[in-house]
Formats: structure tokens, sequence, C-alpha cells
């Protein structure tokens, strides 16, 4: 009965987490729980449950952290545009009603990037990889080279893209979500680069993969993780993306999981950052080695 008792009093206490310094921690019984000696079918009981419920109570601090992120998002730009609002309406005929509209667009457009960012993340989570696959929004086989050569030469990018694609590197995926991870990775390829990008599509046993590379500063060893975490940007990208909704890499995260892929971030040969898209390869489809090199700044092939 005291094994029930604690098992009653953890799942009493998850509506209700404790905090140490101002921060969320696990309520000891937790890891008692989880030891308790014996075979028994209540002891393992116990531990399931107390399992289960420990899954429960790390979704609901992540549910707190996501909720306390997006306000804070969403409290800058609105901040902003009151205060340029009330600006003008205190000093009228010192406002130039053309720059106060520029501005205030640009704080509408940066509310509109982190709202349409949190309905994409909320329906990728919403409707899981299984119900995907079953839904309406069924996968294709795409071809990632075919992909990534078509949608990178729409781009007005400030600089030109370096693409070595394998041909016949075939996955199965959700296409507008494909691309939407190689425009995340090329935007910010882009915005970090010095002289160079470099996009490669290669197969790699029994994966396909998507590398998007650049020249410049690099992601430090101890973030390559963190910034695959929603809202999180680090310095650099502060200073160099100030209307970006810092979702893009979580986005492209959450794809990654949907598919069954990985997205890894790390370091390339020039320094620079360097991030992996790995899928599982459509099953069936003869391989091919040929590799073709496209200088996109040039036109060339």
């Amino acid at each position: 009965m005291d094994r029930l008792t604690k098992l009653r009093q953890y799942v009493d206490a998850l509506g209700t987490p404790g905090t140490a310094n101002g921060h969320e921690h696990r309520w000891p019984v937790h890891d008692e729980l989880l030891t308790f000696p014996g075979e028994d079918e209540v002891t393992r009981l116990t531990r399931s449950v107390t399992r289960c419920m420990g899954r429960l109570e790390q979704a609901l601090q992540r549910q707190r952290r996501f909720a306390s992120d997006v306000s804070h998002e969403l409290r800058n730009p609105i901040a902003g545009l009151r205060v340029r609002l009330e600006e003008a309406r205190l000093n009228p005929r010192q406002t130039c009603m053309e720059e106060l509209i520029d501005q205030a667009l640009s704080d509408v457009q940066r509310l509109e990037a982190i709202v349409t960012d949190l309905l994409l993340l909320s329906r990728i989570e919403a409707t899981g990889s299984e119900s995907r696959h079953n839904g309406a929004r069924k996968p294709e086989v795409v071809d990632l080279a075919e992909l990534v050569a078509s949608e990178t030469r729409r781009r007005p990018d400030r600089l030109g893209t370096e693409l070595r694609l394998e041909p016949g590197v075939m996955v199965m995926g959700i296409r507008n979500e494909l691309v939407r991870v190689l425009t995340n990775l090329l935007d910010n390829a882009q915005r970090h680069a010095s002289h160079e990008v470099e996009v490669e599509v290669r197969r790699n046993g029994s994966s396909g993969e998507l590398i998007v590379s650049d020249d410049g500063e690099g992601i430090a060893e101890a973030d390559r993780e963190r910034i695959f975490e929603r809202f999180v940007r680090l310095d650099a990208s502060r200073k160099r993306d100030l209307d970006g909704s810092g979702l893009g890499l979580a986005i492209t995260h959450e794809i990654a999981s949907a598919h069954h892929g990985t997205i890894e971030a790390g370091k390339s040969a020039s320094g620079g950052a360097r991030f992996v898209f790995r899928l599982p390869l459509a099953d069936g489809l003869a391989p091919s080695r040929q590799v073709h090199s496209y200088d996109l700044a040039e036109g060339s092939r």
C-alpha cells in the first residue's frame, strides 16, 4: 500500500510542480517509485505508471516553457507597434505617415511569421507521422536532386549556391514540407555565409541526405543540439535576422521526425555551419551513382 500511496501523491503533484530558485524540478518521489524492489504485479504496475507519468510531467513542463516563449516573442512586436502608434497619436504633426506605416508593417509581418510557423508546428505535431501517412496528405516519392535544383533556381539569394546533386536519390515525403526544410536551411546559410553556400544531395547506405553548408562563423559544439529548440536564436542569428520567427530550425526538426528522418548540425570544411537532413530511401528504386555539380551564381552545370 505504501507504493500505491506514493504513486497517488506523485500523480496528484503533477498539476502543481515544485520550484527551486525559480525553476521547475522533478518531484523526488518519481525516482523512488522507479527503484522499488521486487517483481510482483503491484511493483511492475507502479513502475509502468510512474514512467508514463514521468513522460507526461516532461510534456507539461515543455508546454509551460513553450507558452512562456511564445508570449515573449509575440510581446516584442506588439509592444513596438503600440509605442509607434501612441507616439503618432500624441504628436500627429511630427509623424511621418509613410515611415510609420513601414514600421507598423514590419511589426505585423513579424507577428504573421511567428503565427504562421506556430500553426505549422501545431499541424505537424497534431497529425503525427502515422495519421499523416494514412490521411489525405499522403507522402509521395520525391527525387531530392530534382527538388533542390528546381527550388533553388527560384531564389533571389545574395550569394551564389553551388549544387552537388546525385540524381535518383528517391525518398518518401510530403513535398511541400521537404521544400520548407530546404528553404529553412538555405535561409540560414545565406544569412551567415561570407562568400559561398553549398548544397549536396547524396545516397548514404539506406538513407538519402540533403546537406547544406556555408563558410560563415559556424556553430559552437555546445549549441548544435540547442539550436533546434523553439525560439532559440544564437547571438549572431539575432543580429542578422531581426525579423525571423526563431522557429525555422525547430520546424525542420519536427518535419525530419515526422518523416522518420534526422537533422543534425556540424562544422563545414570551410569552418562554417553544416546541416545534414537525412531520410530513409524509398524502397524498390534503383540507385544511380552519377554526381552533377551546379553553380547557380554563374548558371552553369
